[in-house]
């Protein structure tokens, strides 16, 4: 019986080299269509592609040719050091992103795309052949569904950009044709490991595909009719190959979600399910929206989909369970509860319908179940074209529904119903006219409207994300000015405030504060953001601050300054080239005399910055702010102390708000202003002054400290403003900087720090002056994982200092050794281990059970 669960698959390599041809086809003729990179001007760098995926690429690019600063277990080079297995089991553990390592580094935009595109086509045939194993069918109508699946709205429109959740899409398929397996006892250990692949790939998505493949497991248990005793054997099989192929994934998996748990908390939003219109909509050609499920899987297969009900051939069980699990899990992208299941249990910072492949895949197989019994009757075409329609006619209140798509879905639904009509059509044989031309009928129409659908999707981003350009003149002056000016680890480079995207420190080299992922820490956020950091993203992605105390600080000796990315265009462009500037800075160990009773971060980042330093540096005077036309503002109120100022009418204005107080002339001037949007200037200064940029909102961004000039030889401080958006100015915005006061506590920090530093990898190892008492502290955020010890004394726990690294002095010890290993790498290590032990026992079973069977057969 077990035996009839897996019929001959037929054709096993026709339908999924179909399926991968149609694929690439369709998808490289919508970037043709869009004219996006690489086949024309537009760029495809949206949003966290630009900003996260591309650069970690070129970090690993960086490990792959030994030109990274740090290695697999740590990161030097962004947010002044980060635990790095975390963000390499997140964005590059799969085993595609190794094909960066034979492109180029400045073609890795090219790359990025190539592995996207061998992804969707490896999606579509993998779909292509678990379609057979499900049930018996036409080898060309596995392959047109599985390029429905990789072709699917959630792939084009979200996925492609999130290029690791294509592991996903990849993974579930594979992870339900090991479902089969288990359930007719084959191919133990292949399950395994194609469960272990899955969840080292991408575990994030691995772990909807598992959810889902359960499902559908569950679903061919009932249908299978095994009795209880062997559909239990079966189910145990497939949980202990689940079980298994998670604990070898183990060592990856574990640091992900203790990275996740030291993460800063970003900014989430309560989940609201989308109406009714736009969940429909979402299932037609050329829709698009970032905040709901794109469930388009080509008008062929969901025609097929909405049939499977009215197919008689087909037996009740089988139409109605399929038909049943699809609306199932349709609903429960609707309620916040299975929401939080499908994203486990954490709410996700952006869309939050990440899980939409599973409906599509669910909608691809009971498509392929409709079709495998035979093609649709009329009396099932009509029902079908009546369901399509009244879906239509639901969708068409939605916003989402673009005139385009009316004329996509009317020539989709002719070839798809012509197709299948001539299909059905009783006494042709297979090769006969009809039959081919049913079929070209068929693959024409997927093509048509996938490609259509991509090229809205790729169009339509462009309007409503931010883009970033691929590698140009930009990246490459930066990176050859860092390439020059560094010193590591004598001192850091940092790339400069004005960001070309988040992650510049791993595109164009350095050793900065700027960072974005998932996994930045809180520690990092807290400490940047007392400082007068600025950051985007929910507080995910910290940017460079470009002060002169912060600097002494984190011991950056050389700074690159760059004019504002053009392609951006959020501010007025002023400057041009790449520029470096140098100072002397402190070592990155340190050593400081210990406190009674250390204080804490207070309000004024100024303050907070001088209980870093040591030093008091800095003269907060008292402000006075008007408004153009010369009147105090209201106040701001809330959590937010300050004053109130509207965003400039649009056009000529008679006068700007204003600023003024008074400082020591010569000092430097710093505005604080968190929650400013737009630009500030020093009145009366030079042409070559600075102009402070400011981005912040309400919600996501938060501005970082500028400095705007140098105070005049009158001390009255006026500083011009143009808000382009209602900005608040707090209490202690202004700050100005005794140079001469902070080159006299560089020097004395540089007299007592360590006299040499090395660092190798995850470590760094001191040597301190004879003598040195109080506490050490390294230039470098006190995240887990951290352990440190003096002399020859035992590694224990970092201590912190003010969110830096601390180890306490004896006066004896001159050597000082810290080393980083991240949280949970030691328990993955054990479970992994434990696991493939168990896979090891379990092979020397079945091969002892095998023998004793051969023996008996003998």
């Amino acid at each position: 019986m077990l035996a009839r669960l897996l019929p001959p698959p037929g054709r096993r390599r026709s339908g999924p080299l179909l399926a991968a041809l149609l694929t690439v086809t369709a998808f490289c003729a919508s970037d043709v269509v869009a004219r996006s990179y690489p086949f024309g001007p537009r760029t495809r760098s949206v949003n966290d592609l630009g900003n996260q995926y591309l650069p970690f690429h070129t970090h690993l690019w960086d490990l792959l040719h030994g030109r990274a600063d740090g290695g697999v277990l740590f990161n030097w080079q962004s947010g002044f050091g980060a635990s790095f297995l975390p963000d390499l089991a997140t964005y590059v553990s799969s085993p595609f992103a190794l094909l960066v390592g034979v492109f180029p580094r400045d073609r890795i935009d090219l790359a990025v795309y190539v592995i996207t595109v061998l992804k969707l086509a490896c999606a579509a045939a993998a779909m292509a052949r678990l379609l057979p194993s499900l049930r018996p069918g036409r080898w060309w109508a596995a392959g047109l569904l599985g390029a429905s699946y990789a072709l699917c709205g959630w792939s084009v429109s979200s996925a492609t950009y999130n290029l690791m959740w294509l592991d996903g899409l990849i993974a579930l398929p594979l992870l339900c044709l090991a479902g089969e397996w288990a359930l007719a006892g084959r191919h133990r250990f292949l399950g395994i490991g194609i469960v272990a692949a899955a969840w080292t790939a991408n575990f994030y998505t691995a772990y909807m595909a598992t959810l889902a493949a359960g499902l559908v497991l569950l679903l061919r248990l009932w249908l299978s009719g095994l009795p209880r005793g062997q559909g239990l054997a079966a189910a145990g099989r497939a949980c202990l190959t689940t079980v298994l192929g998670m604990g070898l994934a183990a060592p990856l998996v574990t640091v992900v979600y203790f990275g996740s748990d030291h993460a800063s908390p970003g900014r989430f939003t309560g989940f609201t399910p989308v109406p009714t219109q736009d969940l429909l909509a979402r299932l037609l050609p050329t829709t698009y929206s970032f905040g709901s499920p794109a469930l388009f899987v080509g008008t062929t297969a969901l025609l097929l989909a909405l049939a499977l009900p009215f197919v008689r051939p087909a037996p009740p069980r089988v139409r109605a369970g399929w038909t049943l699990l699809v609306a199932v899990v349709t609903l429960s992208l609707q309620w916040g509860p299975t929401q939080l299941l499908w994203h486990a249990f954490t709410a996700p910072q952006g869309s939050s319908y990440r899980q939409t492949f599973v409906v599509c895949a669910l909608l691809v197989i009971a498509a392929w179940h409709a079709l495998s019994y035979g093609p649709p009757d009329r009396r099932a075409l009509a029902a079908a074209g009546a369901l399509l329609a009244l879906t239509a006619a639901v969708a068409s209140r939605s916003d989402l529904v673009r005139p385009l798509a009316w004329p996509v879905l009317f020539l989709a639904a002719a070839g798809a119903l012509s197709g299948l009509f001539l299909l059905g059509r009783k006494g042709t044989r297979r090769r006969s006219l009809p039959a081919v031309c049913a079929v070209v009928l068929l693959v024409g129409t997927q093509v048509g409207e996938a490609t259509a659908t991509a090229a809205v999707a790729t169009r339509l981003r462009l309007g409503h994300m931010d883009d970033y350009a691929p590698w140009g003149q930009r990246r490459q002056q930066q990176a050859e000015a860092v390439a020059e000016a560094d010193g590591w680890p004598r001192y850091r480079t940092d790339p400069g405030r004005e960001q070309t995207v988040g992650n510049d420190p791993l595109t164009v080299g350095g050793q900065g504060a700027q960072y974005y992922s998932s996994h930045t820490s809180d520690v990092l956020f807290r400490t940047l953001t007392a400082l007068g950091g600025g950051w985007t993203s929910g507080g995910r992605s910290l940017q460079s601050l470009d002060n002169a105390v912060t600097d002494a600080i984190f011991s950056v000796g050389a700074r690159v300054h760059s004019p504002p990315d053009p392609h951006q265009n959020w501010f007025p462009q002023d400057g041009t080239g790449v520029t470096v500037t140098r100072q002397e800075v402190p070592p990155l160990v340190t050593v400081r005399p210990t406190a009674a009773r250390p204080s804490a971060f207070g309000p004024s980042p100024y303050r907070n910055q001088e209980l870093l330093l040591g030093t008091r540096v800095y003269t907060v005077p008292r402000l006075t702010v008007r408004t153009g036309d010369g009147e105090a503002p209201r106040g701001a109120g809330g959590d937010r102390p300050g004053v109130r100022l509207d965003a400039l009418p649009a056009g000529p204005v008679t006068g700007l708000p204003t600023i003024t107080a008074r400082c020591a002339a010569g000092s430097e001037v710093y505005l604080w202003t968190p929650h400013f949007a737009g630009t500030a200037r020093l009145a009366g200064a030079p042409a070559d002054a600075p102009t402070g940029r400011f981005r912040s909102d309400p919600v996501s961004k938060i501005a970082a400290m500028q400095r705007l000039g140098t105070v005049p030889a009158s001390g009255l401080v006026r500083v011009e403003l143009s808000p382009n958006r209602p900005s608040t100015v707090p209490d202690g915005a202004v700050g100005c900087l005794d140079t001469a006061r902070l080159r006299t506590a560089v020097e004395r920090l540089t007299a007592t720090g360590a006299t040499e530093v090395s660092v190798s990898g995850g470590t760094i190892r001191a040597r301190l002056p004879e003598g040195s008492t109080g506490t050490a502290v390294v230039a470098a955020p006190r995240i887990a994982g951290w352990r440190c010890a003096t002399g020859d004394a035992p590694a224990v726990p970092a201590g912190q200092y003010h969110g830096l690294i601390a180890v306490p002095l004896d006066g004896t010890s001159t050597r000082l050794t810290c080393v980083f290993r991240p949280p949970g790498l030691r328990l993955g290590t054990a479970v992994g281990g434990m696991s493939m032990l168990a896979v090891a026992l379990l092979g020397v079973l079945t091969a002892v059970r095998r023998r004793r069977g051969c023996d008996r057969d003998s």
